[in-house]
């Protein structure tokens, strides 16, 4: 075996493992926000000195699978059409952010011990993007209120779902109740505020 050859094989492995405890840490906080390092190694097969010369600290490792999570979901967002009706689109954006927020509030709550405020919203970069344009063209085609800027209703938007997230995990909302409260409470949020009645009183 030639030297490049074992390094090709080395480097296979190295992925393998990172992959690994990836998919093993996305699991045990799916469970355990609280789930430890020993526990993420045990569940992906590998030792404690495999997965710290991955990744240095638990946060590292959280922040890690926070990126690979992201990346996953606009991978299944990139193919959604939300080019009709503005209302209709927010419907099946917020849909479909609220699926892959069901499916990982496990990690959110972890990333939100680990990693602030701040870090999560980077995280959160390219799909904020696409619900302010939404939301902006929704505010241009008069199909949501102009009267609060874009920025503010995308930031209510995330801390809608995100609260959610936080309240299933508590056990104060179910999985099913959220299905259906979330998108008429941002429906609610960006819809346009009714006249003020004209009538004396």
């Amino acid at each position: 075996m030639t030297n490049a050859t074992a390094d090709r094989i080395r480097r296979a492995d190295a992925q393998r493992n990172r992959a690994a405890i990836i998919d093993a840490a996305l699991a045990c906080l799916a469970s355990n926000p609280r789930a430890s390092m020993t526990e993420i190694a045990q569940a992906a097969g590998v030792g404690r000195v495999t997965l710290y010369g991955h990744f240095s600290s638990r946060r590292e490792l959280i922040d890690a699978a926070a990126a690979q999570t992201m990346s996953r979901a606009e991978a299944q967002l990139a193919p959604l059409d939300f080019d009709g009706d503005a209302r209709e689109a927010l419907e099946l954006l917020v849909t479909s952010c609220w699926r892959i927020i069901e499916n990982f509030h496990g990690l959110l709550g972890a990333a939100e011990e680990e990693l602030g405020a701040e870090r999560i919203r980077q995280h959160h970069d390219e799909m904020m993007l696409r619900v302010r344009r939404l939301i902006e063209r929704g505010q241009a085609e008069a199909r949501f209120r102009s009267d609060q800027p874009a920025e503010w209703l995308v930031a209510c938007f995330f801390a809608i779902l995100h609260n959610a997230a936080a309240e299933i995990r508590e056990g104060r909302l179910s999985e099913t109740a959220a299905a259906k409260v979330i998108p008429q409470t941002v429906q609610a949020l960006v819809s346009i505020p009714a006249a003020p009645s004209s009538r004396t009183p």
